[in-house]
């Protein structure tokens, strides 16, 4: 049943657009037709996803598989690290059993595994053939041409830098608009390692915490491109033919080599989300340690925290969060533009039970699946400069622009669910 709460969250969605056209580089070509079939697409996956009986068994299925995942990583940590990684068999008293859960024993060893199956799966053609067959989707429903199409649903499994990879061929050739939504696209979804890691951090603390991730990483491809065309709008005259060959997708020589390969990419991964996590958390702890010195406001100390649920309360109240609320969620949508999604997602683990809603709680699942954050910027102009050199002045130009777009895209994502009946999600 359609409430008031869920024409808030549909307030959102035309918030968020505004903002982007605010910041338009031609506010006269604004893509109607595309808004309104983008919008009209992630609400009809979520649906779908959720509302069929069919396709929620599959999706249930599919979280399952999730946590078996964590689960036989944990088993594969356990032989390595033995105790310290956690579970049975402490030669200790253990008081606080929730301390057990250490970050880089339970989510930072997904990432090497999922790095690996994902590439083996690549090799066996499977990967391959889901990423083509979402690319031919966005081709035809979203008016990408073949190059930028692959890449986009390249990026929904393999990352914001991987994806780009499969057309390195192509990447001098594309017009700036395209080269601009492949990095807004990159900042507005996940890849399929860090899903798992995800669903890790909020299992027990939301409920089908999986499926919705996995929905998250699928729905907010089309936001990232609809927020793209907005900020930088297609250019068709600066389009030159380009014939695609299958023959230049990534490629290894063997299974063995693409789980070594896949678990090589992955050590480099998890090494720096790891580094990047203990220098962007030391450094807001600095920040928040010379905050302290000032006299207290409203009877708690100033942090960095609270003064970014402050300024995100606003936009965290048009996705659909009640107003009392609004400053729990505005800090998580503060801490993943600063601290990246993985402290947001600690940090909403480890709300009260009474801090926030079961709808709010889903709804900031959708809001933090992304790599919208200032870290991805330096990920993104490092990738790049590798990927395209010839393009790294250009990239630079944009790539805080795409970090707009691609925050925001995933907070379009949250809107939508918001505005559906929240009995699909079964509250």
């Amino acid at each position: 049943m359609f409430q008031l709460q869920n024409a808030q969250s549909l307030l959102g969605v035309v918030v968020i657009m505004a903002l982007c056209w605010l910041v338009s580089e031609q506010r006269g070509r604004f893509p109607w037709v595309l808004a309104l079939g983008a919008v009209a697409a992630q609400a009809a996956l979520v649906m779908l996803l959720f509302g069929l009986p069919a396709a929620r068994s599959v999706l249930a299925g599919a979280g399952e598989a999730v946590n078996g995942l964590a689960d036989a990583t944990t088993a594969g940590v356990a032989f390595v690290f033995g105790f310290l990684a956690g579970g049975p068999g402490q030669p200790y008293d253990v008081k606080n059993p929730g301390a057990l859960f250490v970050f880089a024993f339970h989510v930072l060893p997904v990432i090497l595994v999922i790095c690996a199956l994902s590439a083996l799966l690549w090799h066996w053609r499977i990967l391959k053939w889901l990423t083509e067959g979402f690319g031919f989707v966005f081709q035809k429903t979203m008016g990408l041409r073949g190059p930028p199409a692959l890449a986009t649903a390249a990026t929904i499994f393999m990352g914001q830098v991987e994806g780009p990879m499969f057309i390195r061929a192509y990447l001098s050739v594309l017009t700036r608009s395209e080269l601009f939504l492949l990095l807004t696209v990159g900042m507005s979804c996940v890849s399929g390692s860090t899903v798992v890691a995800y669903a890790t951090i909020l299992k027990g603390v939301v409920p089908g915490a999986a499926a919705h991730v996995l929905t998250a990483s699928l729905i907010s491809a089309p936001a990232g491109v609809l927020l793209a065309r907005i900020l930088v709008p297609r250019d068709r005259s600066a389009e030159a033919p380009t014939a695609f060959d299958p023959a230049s997708l990534k490629s290894y020589d063997s299974s063995i080599d693409a789980l070594m390969r896949g678990t090589s990419d992955g050590l480099q991964i998890a090494l720096n989300i790891g580094a990047t996590l203990i220098v962007f958390v030391a450094l807001i702890a600095m920040v928040n340690g010379l905050l302290g010195l000032a006299p207290p406001v409203g009877g708690a100390p100033l942090s960095v925290e609270r003064g970014l649920g402050v300024i995100f309360s606003p936009l965290a109240w048009v996705m659909g969060v009640p107003w009392r609320e609004a400053p729990a969620a505005g800090a998580l949508l503060g801490v993943k533009l600063v601290l990246t999604e993985f402290t947001a997602f600690a940090n909403l683990a480890h709300l009260p039970a009474g801090a926030v809603s079961d709808r709010t709680r889903v709804i900031m699942t959708y809001a933090l699946c992304g790599f919208g954050n200032i870290a991805s910027v330096g990920i993104n102009v490092a990738g790049y400069a590798v990927l395209a050199p010839e393009r790294r002045r250009e990239v630079l130009g944009m790539v805080w622009k795409a970090m707009m777009g691609g925050f925001l895209a995933t907070c379009m994502t949250a809107s939508v669910v918001g505005a559906l009946p929240g009995a699909l999600y079964g509250r």
